[in-house]
């Protein structure tokens, strides 16, 4: 079985689950030709959901969101840039966006942004960027993002008096931006769900699944994914790395967090103008 195979068999399995005991937006099953009862995808409108793609992004803060929206059933999940060449990830990776921002849907259930580190920094002062973040993030039903993405959020004006999560080497730029920075891998505050670091991802998504589909309905989907973290060793924040760890990585982030500052301080004074 191919990797594309394996995503359709993981939509199929969860938009027609038997098991499907109070899963949110399901509809009632319905008697098929053979006599047999099966379960339909999720009813109702699709939803539309929205992830900006960029150069030098981290392509891990989209492709596990992404694993857990594009198996959601009944779903439009699109990857979002200028335009349709494919841009490539910080690692190398070429992704290729499905629809430019003019053919990205005005409305959407969920608007994404992922982090990285340079790649992300230019965005934050990118106007056709900023003004598709702007447009969409004001209607949108959900306005998420995971890593260093709430700082493009933020340098959007779209987490301005919000609580918000993000990469924690760079968590504390959030306030140049006017938002609220809490040290959690999740954070959900009204309309506007962010996750932390690069792996939050999965857990973001699960999160997300939860409420545009149910709890039992995002179970299924951790189970079929096997998502069973057991890391083998606990360093994976600065309080379980210890200070000399921790001390080390901040060096080494150094360089990148002076650029992050100093581009969150010329989004800030966009702000100052209004």
């Amino acid at each position: 079985m191919n990797r594309r195979d394996f995503g359709k068999t993981l939509g199929t399995l969860l938009a027609a689950s038997a098991l499907t005991d109070g899963l949110e937006g399901m509809a009632a099953p319905k008697a098929s030709s053979s006599g047999q009862s099966s379960t339909p995808a999720p009813s109702g409108a699709r939803l539309r959901i929205a992830m900006l793609v960029y150069p030098k992004m981290t392509a891990q803060d989209m492709i596990g969101p992404q694993l857990i929206f594009a198996t959601l059933g009944n779903v439009d999940v699109h990857l979002v840039w200028k335009n349709r060449e494919a841009v490539v990830s910080d690692t190398g990776v070429p992704i290729l966006p499905t629809a430019t921002f003019e053919e990205c849907p005005k409305d959407l259930d969920v608007l994404f942004v992922g982090g990285g580190t340079s790649g992300t920094w230019a965005l934050m002062n990118d106007p056709e960027v900023i003004a598709f973040l702007e447009d969409r993030g004001q209607r949108a039903r959900y306005v998420t993002s995971v890593c260093t993405g709430s700082l493009v959020l933020g340098a959007a004006g779209l987490l301005r008096g919000y609580e918000a999560a993000s990469y924690w080497g760079m968590r504390d730029l959030l306030p140049l931006l006017g938002a609220k920075p809490v040290a959690k891998r999740i954070v959900e505050d009204r309309n506007r769900i962010t996750g932390g670091g690069v792996t939050a991802g999965l857990d973001f998504g699960l999160h997300l699944s939860a409420r545009l589909r149910g709890e039992s309905f995002a179970r299924m989907q951790q189970l079929i994914i096997e998502y069973d973290p057991q890391p083998p060793f606990q360093s994976g924040n600065p309080e379980s790395a210890g200070e000399a760890i921790t001390a080390q990585v901040r060096t080494l982030l150094a360089p990148e967090h002076d650029a992050a500052r100093l581009a969150a301080l010329e989004a800030g004074k966009r702000f100052e103008k209004r």
